[in-house]
C-alpha cells in the first residue's frame, strides 16, 4: 500500500492548478478590520493537507485537511469580507469554509490570476478526494493514521506504534490481541512491520468478513461471481427487477480487475465497491430525483422548514449569520425566518430580540439568499418575516427585497384573476414567497374599492413564546404591529393570521391565510383533535398523494459498521458503539429498538443483530438509523445518523451512509443492513 505515491503522481502529472498550490504561496489573511496579516500556504505531498504557517509561539505549523472543506468561495461573499474589506478587492478575494465549528479562511491573493489559481487548483483538489473509490479513501485514511503512528519516521511500525495506531483508528485491543496480530504479519521477524508486511497487516485491518461470507454464497464460477450468479444475487437478496444484461452493466461499471471483467465475472473487491455506489447503498436511486406530483397546489405538500436560521450557534449569545442561511438553502430547506429588527443605522437588522446573539443586517441576508435558494433544488423558497421593525424600515426592508430578488419575487398572483387556491411548487420554481402579515384581503387586489392607506395597524401574536393557557396570558400575548403597505403589498400567498381552532379554520380562513405555532402547543392540538389536526394542517416535508391504511412489516437485520469516528479528543478514547433503529410517523407507528453496544471498538464493530416493525401507513414514515457511543452512568453520545423516507429503502443488503448532526457526510463511515419490507397479509 503506497497511497502517498499515488496521491503525489494524482498531483503532479501535468496539472498546472494543482502543481502552484504544491509550490504554494503568500495570502493575505482577513480577521477583523485590523487583523489583515500575510501567511504562506502550501498543499502537501500528499495531496490533501493543507499546510500553513502561524506566527503563534506554539503553533508554528498548522494544516487542514482538504475533505475537510465545504466550499471554496470566490469574491467577497462572507460576512466577515463583507464588512472588513473593500469592493476594490472583490476579484482577489476567496474564502475557505469549513464541514465543522472550525472557523473559515478569509483570504486576498496579490492579483485577480492568481485568486483563480487558488480558488481552481482547490476545487481540483476536493473533487479528486470526492471521487476516490471507497477503498482507496480507507487506504489513504489509514495512510496517514499509520505515518502519525511512526512516531520516528523510519516507514516502519514496531509493535508499539502498531497498538497507538490501532487507538487512533478507533479500535483497542489488549496486549495479547496486539502481539498476535504483530506476529502474523512480522514474517522477517526482524520485530517491525515494514514494506509487504504493512501491506499484508492493512489487508487484515479491512477484511470484512460478513461480506466474504455473502460473496461466497453466490461466487459459484471457480470462486468468483459470473453475471448469472450475481443476477441471482440481485433477484434474490436485493429482490430487484434485474435482467442478465444489468448484471453486466455492473461489472463492467464496478470490476476492477480487467482479467475477471474481460471474462464477465465480479471478484470480491468488485462485489465490494458495488456495494458502496449508489445501486448498493440503502436509498433507491430512482427517489433521488422528484418522483412525486408536483403540480397539486401548494398546501398539499410538506415543506422542509428552519427555525431561527439566522443563528449558527446558540440561541442566547451565539452569532447570527449570512452562512446559516446559505447552509440551510444548500441542504434543501425551503423555507427560511427572519426577526427583523431596526437597526441604528437605519438599515434593518436579522437577530434573535433580546438576547446577546450578533446582528446581521436584512440586506446582506436577502442577497446571500438570492445566490444560493436555487443551487440545490428550483422550488420555492418561503421567507417567513418576523417583523418587529418601525414602519419606515419596513419600508426599507420591502425595497431591498424587491430590488435585490427582481421578478423571482412574487409581488402578485400568477394569473390575472382572484386565484382560489395556492399555485403548485411546479408553478413556483425558482420564485420567492414572503409570509408575513397583510393590511388587507388578498382579494381586494382586484377589486376598485381596495384600501388606500399607506400603514394600519394589525395584531400581532408571539406564539412561539409559550403556550396560551389562560385568557390572561393569551391577551398579555397580543400586540399591535404598525404595517407598511409597501411590506404588506408583497405578501400574497402566505399571510400570516392568528389560529383560533380548527373548525374556525375550516370555516372562515381563506387559502392564501396561514397559522403558525411552536411544538408543544401543535402537540398539544394533536391530542385534542385527532386526525382533524392532520387533515387541516398546511405545513411539513414533502407530497402525501395518498394516506390509506396499510400494513407494511420489515425484518431489519444489522449487521456491521465501518470506521466511525472518534467523540472525544482524548487519544486513549475509544468509543462503545451501539446501533438504534427508529420509525418516525403517525402514533401507531412510532417505535425504536436498539442493538447491543460493542465495546472498545469503532473501526469494525459487528451486531448481527435481528428486528421487526410494523409500518401501518409507509407514506407517513420516516426511517432514522442512529449511532451512539454507549456509557452506562450518562447519555449516550451522538456518532452519525441517517434518515429516509420509509417508501425510499431499498431491500437487501445495502450501507447506509452516515451524517453528523449538521447534516454532513462522515467521510467513509458507514453501516451496514439487510432489509426486506413485504406488504402483511
Amino acid at each position: 500500500m503506497d497511497s502517498n505515491g499515488i496521491a503525489e503522481k494524482q498531483c503532479l502529472e501535468g496539472d498546472k492548478d494543482l502543481q502552484f498550490l504544491m509550490n504554494g504561496g503568500d495570502l493575505l489573511k482577513v480577521r477583523s478590520g485590523s487583523w489583515k496579516k500575510t501567511r504562506y500556504y502550501k498543499l502537501q505531498e500528499d495531496c490533501k493537507t493543507l499546510w500553513h504557517e502561524s506566527k503563534k509561539t506554539l503553533k508554528s505549523k498548522q494544516t487542514f485537511c482538504v475533505e475537510d472543506i465545504e466550499e471554496v468561495r470566490t469574491g467577497r461573499q462572507t460576512d466577515g469580507l463583507r464588512k472588513y474589506t473593500e469592493e476594490s478587492v472583490e476579484g482577489r478575494a476567496f474564502s475557505i469554509l469549513f464541514k465543522s465549528q472550525q472557523k473559515g479562511l478569509d483570504l486576498i491573493a496579490s492579483s485577480e490570476e492568481e485568486a483563480k489559481k487558488w480558488v481552481g487548483g482547490l476545487e481540483k483538489v476536493i473533487s479528486n478526494i470526492k471521487n476516490l473509490t471507497p477503498q482507496k479513501k480507507t487506504e489513504h485514511w489509514i495512510y496517514s493514521c499509520m505515518r502519525k503512528a511512526d512516531k520516528n519516521f523510519d516507514n516502519k511500525i514496531s509493535q508499539k506504534e502498531l497498538k497507538s495506531f490501532l487507538r487512533d483508528i478507533n479500535i483497542e485491543v489488549d496486549e495479547d490481541y496486539a502481539e498476535m496480530l504483530f506476529q502474523k504479519c512480522d514474517k522477517s521477524k526482524c520485530g517491525f512491520l515494514e514494506g509487504k508486511e504493512i501491506k499484508h497487516f492493512y489487508e487484515i485491518l479491512t477484511q470484512r468478513e460478513e461480506i466474504e461470507v455473502i460473496y461466497g454464497e453466490y461466487a459459484k464460477t471457480d470462486g468468483l461471481m459470473s453475471a448469472a450468479d450475481l443476477l441471482n444475487f440481485l433477484l434474490n437478496e436485493q429482490r430487484e427487477d434485474a435482467s442478465q444484461n444489468d448484471a453486466l452493466q455492473l461489472i463492467e461499471k464496478y470490476e476492477l480487475d480487467e482479467n475477471a471483467k474481460a471474462k464477465q465475472q465480479m471478484t470480491k473487491d468488485g462485489f465490494l465497491m458495488y456495494l458502496h455506489q449508489p445501486e448498493g447503498l440503502i436509498f433507491n436511486p430512482a427517489h433521488k430525483s422528484v418522483y412525486q406530483d408536483m403540480k397539486q397546489p401548494l398546501n398539499h405538500y410538506f415543506i422542509s422548514s428552519s427555525h431561527n436560521t439566522y443563528l449558527l450557534e446558540d440561541q442566547l449569545k451565539g452569532p447570527s449569520s449570512t452562512e446559516a442561511y446559505i447552509k440551510a438553502l444548500l441542504k434543501g430547506c425551503r423555507c427560511v425566518e427572519m426577526d427583523c429588527w431596526d437597526g441604528s443605522d437605519g438599515e434593518p437588522v436579522i437577530y434573535h430580540g433580546y438576547t446577546l446573539t450578533s446582528k446581521i443586517l436584512f440586506k446582506d441576508v436577502i442577497k446571500a439568499i438570492k445566490e444560493y435558494a436555487f443551487k440545490t433544488t428550483e422550488y420555492p423558497v418561503i421567507l417567513s418575516l418576523e417583523n418587529h421593525c418601525s414602519v419606515e424600515q419596513q419600508k426599507i426592508m420591502a425595497q431591498h427585497l424587491i430590488s435585490i430578488l427582481g421578478s423571482t419575487l412574487v409581488t402578485k398572483p400568477l394569473g390575472d384573476q382572484m386565484p382560489t387556491c395556492l399555485p403548485s411548487p411546479e408553478e413556483l420554481k425558482g420564485r420567492f414567497i414572503v409570509k408575513g402579515k397583510r393590511l388587507d384581503k388578498l382579494e381586494d387586489m382586484f377589486s376598485e374599492e381596495s384600501k388606500t392607506a399607506e400603514e394600519d395597524s394589525v395584531t400581532e401574536e408571539e406564539d412561539d413564546e409559550g403556550d396560551e393557557e389562560d385568557q390572561e396570558k393569551k391577551s398579555s400575548k397580543t400586540k399591535l404591529l404598525k404595517l407598511a403597505k409597501e411590506l404588506s403589498d408583497i405578501v400574497i400567498y402566505c399571510k400570516s393570521v392568528h389560529f383560533r381552532g380548527f373548525e374556525d379554520s375550516r370555516d372562515k380562513q381563506s387559502f392564501y391565510e396561514m397559522a403558525s405555532f411552536k411544538e408543544g402547543k401543535a402537540v398539544k392540538l394533536a391530542e385534542e383533535a385527532g386526525v382533524m389536526s392532520c387533515s387541516d394542517t398546511t405545513q411539513a416535508m414533502k407530497h402525501i398523494n395518498t394516506c390509506q391504511e396499510m400494513q407494511t412489516w420489515g425484518p431489519f437485520f444489522v449487521i456491521s459498521a465501518q470506521q466511525l469516528p472518534k467523540v472525544s479528543k482524548r487519544e486513549s478514547s475509544i468509543v462503545d458503539p451501539i446501533v438504534k433503529v427508529q420509525i418516525y410517523g403517525v402514533p401507531t407507528d412510532m417505535t425504536v429498538v436498539e442493538t447491543q453496544y460493542i465495546e472498545n471498538n469503532g473501526f469494525n464493530p459487528m451486531w448481527n443483530e435481528n428486528f421487526q416493525f410494523n409500518v401501518r401507513v409507509p407514506d407517513l414514515a420516516l426511517v432514522r438509523f442512529l449511532i451512539e457511543d454507549y456509557d452506562s452512568s450518562s447519555n449516550n453520545e451522538f456518532i452519525g445518523q441517517y434518515t429516509l423516507p420509509f417508501n425510499c429503502l431499498k431491500n437487501g443488503y445495502h450501507h447506509v451512509p452516515l451524517l453528523t448532526k449538521k447534516g454532513d457526510h462522515l467521510s467513509s463511515a458507514g453501516l451496514f443492513v439487510h432489509i426486506m419490507v413485504v406488504d402483511a397479509e
